[in-house]
């Protein structure tokens, strides 16, 4: 910008009297005086451009979000875990503390934590035990009290109870506040609600599919709603609809054959459809027991991850291959930039189900806390550090953490 300014210059006649004062000091004052005779010059002067430029900001860039999830498998709870609950109550209600106390670290600390509950969670029924399931309501809150935030409820004892049980596991999870409950529905209202969750920045979709329900099914003239996972339409429109919504879906699959390590085909077909369709983290339930993990190339670029089955959280089964589980633990981060959804710091942390004679006692027992000692006094009688290892095989050493 080009400034100017004017400039008077006076030229005073060196005629003009100056008017003394009594004391003989000239009277000096600060303006010019002026006359007939005075000239007055105006002078322009310039000055040469200013550029005037923006601050620099100091500001960092905001970093990208990220969310760390914990994911735990089938909570099976068999009579042995709620009579020693009620016994540890003092015969007044169910204290289910000493079974997870020495998990709670895993869980409290994630900023989303989600768990596939196995059995109903009412106490509108008796509870009961196998093969139709149910447990006393004091068992799902002390599940939200350890820090799960999402219950799916997907799994083929789902109907144990029929339509009333379905219904009244549905009221108990609905009367907690603050947490998402998926996989079965009131109707097809509730099921088209597909829950989503913002943590960080970031949003979640969470489906449930089940494989089967042991043979029992819903009256004709029912309301509610399941999606088995032979219904590939209907799950192929939830799919996508969530990815619509959400910059993580979670699809929460019950599927693949009990006690064995070994991944079907239909598992690894289905996975690969529910990627495809929008996808981003799957976490497998049903075997009872510890499979494979892995990263899957998605259509846009990006990479979705699986756990196959993360084998049992706890229970009252028996064998080497039903007392061994995991923890999954991995973080997701949201590029700012790029809407991009990537998976780091992905953990698989294995947990033994513990107990003493006569299924006295049972609790979950870190892997890295585990002795030969824990392992020659365990009441199944088939449990060593050596038939932990085989099941642990299954665990890509990427993944495995003993923590």
């Amino acid at each position: 910008m080009i400034m100017k300014r004017t400039k008077l210059v006076f030229i005073y006649s060196v005629a003009a009297a100056v008017l003394l004062c009594s004391c003989g000091k000239p009277i000096i004052t600060d303006e010019p005086q002026v006359t007939e005779n005075s000239v007055i010059e105006t002078v322009t002067e310039t000055k040469p451009p200013v550029t005037e430029t923006e601050p620099e900001s100091s500001a960092e860039p905001l970093p990208d979000p990220s969310v760390r999830i914990v994911c735990a498998g089938d909570n099976l709870i068999h009579s042995s875990l709620y009579k020693q609950a009620n016994r540890r109550a003092g015969g007044d209600g169910y204290d289910f503390d000493f079974v997870y106390e020495k998990v709670v670290k895993y869980i409290e600390p994630a900023d989303l934590a989600i768990l596939n509950q196995e059995t109903l969670v009412t106490d509108k029924f008796e509870p009961s035990d196998y093969p139709r399931f149910c447990t006393p309501e004091d068992l799902g809150k002390k599940m939200i009290d350890m820090g799960f935030d999402a219950f799916s409820i997907s799994n083929n004892h789902i109907l144990d109870k029929n339509e009333e049980g379905l219904l009244a596991t549905l009221d108990f999870w609905d009367s907690q506040k603050g947490i998402i409950r998926y996989g079965a529905y009131r109707d097809k209202e509730d099921m088209d609600n597909i829950r989503t969750l913002e943590i960080n920045g970031i949003t979640f979709a969470f489906l449930g599919y089940t494989e089967h329900t042991n043979g029992l099914s819903l009256p004709a003239s029912s309301e509610c709603e399941i999606v088995y996972l032979s219904e590939l339409d209907t799950i192929k429109e939830q799919i996508q609809r969530a990815d619509e919504l959400a910059d993580v879906v979670i699809v929460s699959p019950h599927f693949g054959i009990e006690t064995t390590n070994i991944v079907t085909d239909q598992q690894k077909d289905l996975t690969r459809k529910f990627v495809e369709w929008g996808a981003d983290l799957i976490i497998g339930t049903q075997p009872h027991t510890v499979q494979t993990m892995e990263f899957i190339d998605k259509p846009d670029g990006g990479k979705a991850f699986v756990y196959y089955c993360l084998g049992n959280f706890v229970s009252a089964q028996n064998t080497e291959l039903t007392l061994v589980g995991i923890i999954g633990d991995l973080t997701v981060t949201k590029s700012l930039e790029t809407g991009e959804i990537t998976f780091s710091e992905v953990k698989a942390i294995p947990i033994i189900t513990q107990y003493g004679y006569n299924y006295s006692n049972i609790h979950i027992v870190p892997y890295a806390e585990y002795s030969p000692e824990l392992a020659a006094s365990h009441g199944s009688g088939c449990l060593s550090i050596d038939s932990i290892e085989r099941v642990l095989s299954n665990v890509p050493d990427e993944f495995l953490s003993i923590e």
